[in-house]
């Protein structure tokens, strides 16, 4: 009954192992044709820490209202 045991914990050891080198070989088989598309994929998988988030927000709340366009202002046109 030892044996069994014995076994049965070397092949879940094998198999956390081999689990551990696909996810190795998949992370690492990524290819991007641009560095754009690199950027928005670790975008995507990479959360923004919450005090960067708050300091974005509050930078963003400073900025002036955007200017009417300058045809607009000739028109005489509404700014929607």
């Amino acid at each position: 009954m030892q044996r069994q045991t014995k076994l049965n914990s070397q092949e879940q050891e094998q198999v956390q192992q081999q689990s551990a080198a696909q996810q190795i070989q998949q992370a690492s088989a990524r290819e991007f044709a641009t560095p754009e598309e690199m950027l928005r994929h670790d975008a995507l998988h990479t959360p923004v820490p919450p005090t960067i988030a708050h300091r974005l927000q509050e930078s963003i709340g400073k900025t002036p209202p955007r200017a009417q366009s300058w045809w607009r202002r000739l028109l005489g046109g509404s700014d929607q």
